[in-house]
């Protein structure tokens, strides 16, 4: 059976065809579209009787439905298997703007999910994003579908509320770096506790997340803000130093360098290094975690925060901090949510503990 609305006669009825005419509803694949990215939509809308918010609970209990043009100005639903895993993929690579950043959180490979996201553009039957070297930017279409897959999100979300029944509402991300996720994770007990009635989630990229999206609450960077939609308040400065592992063993007696590949290659550190010692960096690891494992075990010397250097007893810093890598750090919250008293919380909690470690931050314990 087909369902439309939008009949010339009866503007606010819904009109059911009857199944005994099939043949009236033929299904084209050209021209199948979704709904959401129909210029008239706004107009159907209100011929339907129907406000933007009830169309859009509609539409989020079952996404898998498009629209398909047909004559005389009625449009009919054409049902479309596109799945609650898939939106959640496209919501991370839409949010975090490419596959490589989403690869943390979805787990996936960068071609897996490149599979993924073509697929579903298949079954919208439009581009969700334009490919550049730089990430992924989203249509129309994609801007159109990220507002109602963040529908089903919230309804999902408040079933599986519902379905464990004592967990909060309210969740507050907060996004950062490597290191300064990792440094935050071991203070968690001061910045959440279970009597908060929240929970917190963190997204952990070198990438910057776009809190204007929502795809996180607040985020600790290391530049001020310029978006206009965004607060920020600085908590300090971080500063960076070269450091050795504590035996001049392999690498490191030789005077070699242990660089970064991959995304994490994109950070000042790595530009650095490889702009002032890349002819003698001799070992790489894809990731921050990794380079200081192996300059731990005397691979070679690399560029670390010094909050991060200082703190690992297995590291020694072998030079007074790099001036020109010195960074502010800021925590910032999107201006809709900063006085938001869960988002206020955290924000205000991780603000007192950089601000408490400013010395270490700063580099300025002494050199071991």
């Amino acid at each position: 059976m087909t369902v439309s609305f939008g009949a010339r006669n009866t503007p606010r009825a819904w009109l059911i065809e009857s199944a005994k005419h099939p043949r009236q509803a033929p299904a084209r694949s050209k021209g199948l579209r979704w709904l959401l990215g129909q210029p008239r939509r706004f107009s159907l809308f209100r011929q339907a009787g129907l406000s933007n918010t009830s169309n859009a609970r509609i539409l989020a209990c079952d996404a898998r439905f498009a629209l398909q043009p047909r004559s005389q100005g009625v449009f009919h639903f054409c049902k479309m298997d596109i799945g609650w895993d898939d939106l959640r993929l496209f919501l991370d690579v839409a949010r975090l703007g490419g596959l490589s950043a989403a690869t943390a959180t979805t787990r996936l490979s960068a071609a897996t999910l490149g599979r993924r996201v073509t697929a579903l553009e298949k079954q919208i039957g439009e581009p969700l994003f334009v490919r550049q070297q730089t990430g992924y930017r989203l249509t129309p279409v994609g801007e159109e579908l990220l507002r109602r897959a963040e529908d089903v999100e919230a309804a999902m979300q408040s079933l599986t509320r519902w379905r464990e029944g004592s967990l909060p509402d309210r969740i507050v991300r907060v996004s950062a770096g490597p290191w300064t996720s990792a440094f935050v994770c071991a203070h968690i007990g001061e910045i959440w506790t279970v009597d908060d009635g929240i929970r917190v989630e963190f997204v952990t990229t070198t990438d910057r997340v776009d809190i204007g999206r929502r795809a996180a609450d607040i985020g600790i960077r290391s530049e001020r803000p310029n978006e206009q939609w965004l607060a920020g308040r600085q908590s300090g400065k971080v500063a960076h130093a070269i450091y050795s592992g504590r035996q001049l063993i392999n690498g490191i007696a030789a005077g070699l360098f242990v660089g970064v590949t991959g995304e994490g290659a994109n950070v000042a550190s790595a530009r650095w290094l490889q702009a002032h010692h890349g002819d003698r960096i001799a070992v790489r690891g894809n990731n921050t975690h990794s380079v200081r494992e192996l300059v731990a075990a005397g691979a070679g010397l690399s560029i670390f925060p010094c909050f991060v250097g200082d703190s690992d007893p297995r590291l020694v810093r072998v030079a007074q901090p790099i001036a020109e890598l010195e960074t502010d750090q800021w925590i910032v919250t999107h201006h809709e949510e900063r006085h938001s008293p869960p988002v206020r919380k955290v924000a205000d909690r991780i603000a007192a503990l950089m601000r408490a470690h400013q010395p270490l931050f700063r580099g300025e314990t002494p050199i071991r």
